[in-house]
């Protein structure tokens, strides 16, 4: 992989400590946390301890003030994910929980958390599926209901990625039942409240090193003054607002993860003798390796132009954001795969590492919206977007009984 000519001197900095720090902390521990499904603290604290949680922060809310947040964001991600996939969803969850803070939180709730959340002392988590709701967000049933100045909040979220670790969780509310278009608000939740509790943690394919719980809210008293954004009503708007955001992130995660395996399959298939021969030599292995680079490296830059998209201000970021997740996830899981196959049945063994990569790839397919859904978001832009073609027209005329 050759360096982005485009990349910045902020760039380069954070994505070579990223690359440092998976090589020197996560790499020699990925397959433990693996196999024995735990959160791995110590590298959590080194990434803090490094300032990576800052990237995406301005420095008014105790961040690092970078000129391109979420494409620092990206670049972290993907280098994370080389070494582990759980690791890497693992740190860029709470750019997808403070994001919603960032994009609706009033002054006084980005002061109170963020700097927490950029120092580390704080993670946080994005609580929006259930288990009738995952694609139909609106259909949720979890609701609050105000009584004077605390809001009562019952449910039961699931997927809730990073709960049981997370100290502050964005837990997304029916408030108003009657409502089409404001019936969702998202509230900020801490895991020491009565009433909050972790009632099961899955037991995974893949992403095993960071922890998916179903989190259960009974009567759970939440300060009037955690109200995002102070206002009932907001929740659907930040909500979508964040995923849009946050979807490079994931498709990120899915480049470091191709990257990752593609890098190990290279090692192998120049060290494998098969008929006298490395198997690198081999023409059909040839063009596994040439068709997975040329995959990830176009994945890759779709990924940074949606970043630098985002990190430009536009407003119209949902098919870039769409875009970049469906073709980098997708890639992923093809190469990954691919790169099982060229282990061969030693690929298939736990002993070796691409397993857990084709494992860790196949979320990045489902969450933060199915590329399904994804490919009808591109879709529905495409479609909006017709009415710019109108000057082609003239040269596809339409038989009047068609009109």
């Amino acid at each position: 992989m050759s360096d982005d000519p485009l990349l910045s001197k902020e760039n380069l900095h954070y994505r070579n400590l990223a690359r440092k720090l998976a090589d020197e902390v996560v790499r020699p521990v990925a397959w433990k946390y693996d196999r024995i499904q735990e959160y791995p603290w110590e590298v959590t604290k080194r990434v803090a301890a490094e300032g990576l949680l800052k990237v995406w922060i301005p420095e008014e809310y105790g961040g690092a003030g970078c000129e391109s947040p979420l494409l620092n964001l990206c670049l972290c991600v993907e280098e994370l994910s080389k070494a582990c996939g759980g690791v890497g969803v693992g740190y860029a969850l709470n750019a997808l929980g403070s994001f919603p803070i960032l994009l609706g939180g009033t002054e006084e709730q980005k002061h109170t958390w963020l700097p927490r959340i950029a120092s580390g002392e704080k993670l946080i988590s994005f609580g929006l599926s259930e288990k009738q709701a995952g694609s139909d967000a609106q259909g949720q049933e979890t609701n609050a209901v105000l009584e004077g100045d605390t809001w009562i909040l019952n449910g039961l979220k699931k997927w809730n990625t990073g709960g049981g670790v997370a100290d502050i969780t964005i837990v997304f509310a029916v408030t108003d039942p009657e409502s089409k278009s404001r019936r969702i608000s998202a509230l900020l939740i801490e895991k020491d409240m009565p009433g909050v509790k972790i009632v099961k943690l899955e037991d995974k394919m893949g992403i095993r090193a960071v922890p998916v719980a179903e989190l259960a809210l009974e009567n759970v008293r939440v300060p009037a003054a955690n109200l995002l954004g102070g206002k009932p009503g907001l929740g659907f708007k930040h909500a979508m607002a964040t995923l849009d955001r946050a979807r490079p992130g994931v498709a990120a995660q899915a480049v470091g993860l191709a990257q990752g395996a593609l890098d190990f399959a290279l090692l192998y298939a120049t060290r494998r003798i098969q008929f006298g021969q490395p198997i690198a030599s081999q023409q059909m292995v040839m063009k596994m390796l040439a068709d997975a680079a040329t995959k990830v490296e176009a994945a890759r830059q779709l990924v940074y132009a949606a970043a630098r998209t985002i990190d430009s201000g536009s407003t119209n970021i949902s098919r870039m954001s769409a875009m970049c997740k469906v073709f980098a996830t997708d890639v992923a899981m093809e190469v990954t795969t691919d790169c099982v196959q060229i282990f061969g049945g030693y690929g298939y063994m736990r002993d070796y590492p691409v397993e857990k990569y084709m494992r860790d790839a196949k979320i990045t397919q489902i969450y933060e919206g199915t590329n399904q859904i994804q490919r009808i978001v591109i879709a529905r832009n495409l479609v909006k977007e017709a009415m710019s073609l109108e000057h082609l027209a003239k040269y596809i005329p339409i038989p009047e009984e068609m009109r």
